[in-house]
């Protein structure tokens, strides 16, 4: 049994709490390597009321002390055209948080942390960074900012006014924790703790997100979220062993179709009459015909 409360379920029920605010602010330091403070929690698609997606994700919109935007989302469903999914979200909120009116230079900084419980794209690393460079084609070098824009805005390098994405694979983490992030990771994956963890946030874990502090109706709510994540899973591995086995069935029958199309083009050039070639191969007369008329 875990110890301590799946972190998707902490976002929906207990991490809005601003006493709470410290678990959220521990794993953002972490992972972006700089001392956050999350300055308040903004509107988000978050507790979705559909059936299916209240289950498979779960978001979170923050603002820090910096006025920059923090956009957390848990998935647990394999999605195809999740890096799409993580632009639409990105420059969904560079437009919404900038007035009419008012000039570029007042687009606010995104980050996108997306946690995700599926193999996403193929690569060997459990947890990825992007950002937006500028590289010459000819030199290769990084365009970098003037000395008036590092001053006007206050960063020293052109993508750090872009949005940048984080993508933790979570489940592809299978190794002993010996870091602040992949302590982070181990928690994330498993919903325990390691022994002796110093990274920020997982203190306040250990003391708020504890299965002992919930009551009987939020244990029994609890429990009924993770069995529909374990049924979540496991129509999907079902879906795809059945998709598997059909693609495989479907490629038997088409196989037998082009063999019997090529015995029945032997046969025509052997002189054998529609009727006969028919009854060699199984084929209708109709199909031998336009089997015929591309020959």
């Amino acid at each position: 049994m875990e110890n301590y409360i799946r972190f998707d379920w902490a976002m929906k029920r207990l991490l809005r709490n601003k006493a709470n605010y410290a678990v959220l602010e521990g794993l953002l330091t972490t992972l972006l390597e700089e001392k956050v403070t999350i300055h308040k929690l903004l509107e988000s698609e978050s507790n979705q009321e559909d059936e299916f997606d209240k289950y498979n994700r779960v978001d979170m919109l923050a603002e820090n002390s910096k006025g920059e935007l923090v956009l957390i989302e848990v998935q647990n469903n394999n999605e195809y055209a999740y890096f799409q999914r993580m632009l639409f979200g990105a420059s969904k909120l560079v437009t919404e948080y900038i007035n009419r009116g008012e000039g570029y230079e007042k687009v606010r900084k995104v980050y996108s942390v997306n946690i995700v419980y599926f193999s996403l794209g193929h690569g060997k690393d459990f947890v990825y960074h992007g950002k937006t460079e500028f590289v010459g084609i000819h030199n290769g070098d990084v365009l970098e900012l003037s000395p008036f824009q590092k001053q006007t805005f206050k960063v020293d390098k052109v993508s750090q006014l872009y949005p940048e994405y984080y993508i933790l694979k979570v489940n592809d983490f299978n190794r002993v924790a010996k870091t602040p992030l992949e302590e982070w990771i181990y928690y994330l994956n498993t919903g325990n703790v390691p022994e002796n963890a110093t990274a920020p946030g997982l203190d306040t874990v250990k003391e708020q997100l504890k299965l002992d502090r919930m009551n009987r109706e939020e244990l029994r709510a609890y429990y009924k979220h993770l069995d529909n994540i374990v049924i979540l899973r496991d129509n999907i591995m079902t879906e795809r062993a059945e998709g598997r086995a059909e693609g495989r069935a479907e490629g038997r029958a088409e196989g037998r179709a082009e063999e019997k199309t090529a015995i029945a083009r032997n046969l025509k050039a052997l002189g054998l009459t529609t009727a006969q070639i028919a009854q060699a191969t199984g084929l209708t007369e109709d199909e031998i015909r336009r089997i015929e008329q591309t020959i």
